[in-house]
């Protein structure tokens, strides 16, 4: 029988505990009947303008934005495609044509 991952943090390392499932890593325990299915996440990610992202949306930025370490600006307008939703202060994955993958803030892009 294999456990599911813990639904917080995607740890494998999952263990029984009665009827509760624990993750070591991040001290979540959830129900083992509630995790025969794939929740959803919690987290809704939302645009500068408030409409919701979802993995593989194209979004637009909205103010210029200057790469750390580099000389190179990204104006705005600029489209960042096939994004991806992850957690943290920069929560969205994306690749920029002309720069290639980077992390952005869902407060600096709009939908497309």
């Amino acid at each position: 029988m294999s456990l599911p991952p813990c639904p917080q943090c995607q740890s494998a390392l999952t263990y029984p505990d009665g009827e509760l499932l624990v993750c070591p890593e991040c001290g979540h325990e959830w129900s083992a009947s509630a995790s025969t299915e794939t929740a959803e996440p919690l987290t809704v990610w939302k645009d500068a303008v408030g409409n919701a992202l979802q993995d593989g949306d194209t979004v637009t930025l909205i103010k210029d934005l200057k790469l750390k370490g580099s000389s190179t600006v990204l104006k705005v307008g600029t489209k960042a495609r096939n994004i991806r939703r992850i957690q943290g202060d920069h929560d969205i994955d994306c690749k920029v044509d002309g720069v290639g993958a980077m992390q952005l803030k869902s407060s600096v892009v709009k939908k497309a």
